[in-house]
């Protein structure tokens, strides 16, 4: 997919490919050339801290996250259940 680098240095990232990815407004991004010439660009992954809950051995975010919307939580159920019929 083809895009453009504006004035200031900013990639713009279609909306076809924000849409596949976890890429929302605020996330961290790693950014990367390598010597064979390719530009990779890929979501920081959510620090976390394992924490005991009772019996649970559980992963905590060490920052604030942001609460998932109905609409998201409604997306990714879909999806799972497109996955599972496509089986």
């Amino acid at each position: 997919m083809i895009t453009t680098i504006d004035g200031a240095g900013r990639i713009v990232v279609p909306k076809a490919v924000r849409d596949q990815v976890p890429l929302t407004p605020g996330t961290r991004v790693d950014i990367r050339y390598r010597d064979d010439g390719v530009l990779e660009v890929e979501p920081v992954p959510l620090a976390v801290k394992i924490e005991r809950r009772g019996r649970f051995l559980v992963a905590v975010p060490e920052a604030a996250v942001p609460g998932l919307s109905a609409r998201a939580v409604e997306k990714v159920r879909r999806g799972l259940r497109r996955d599972r019929g496509a089986e």
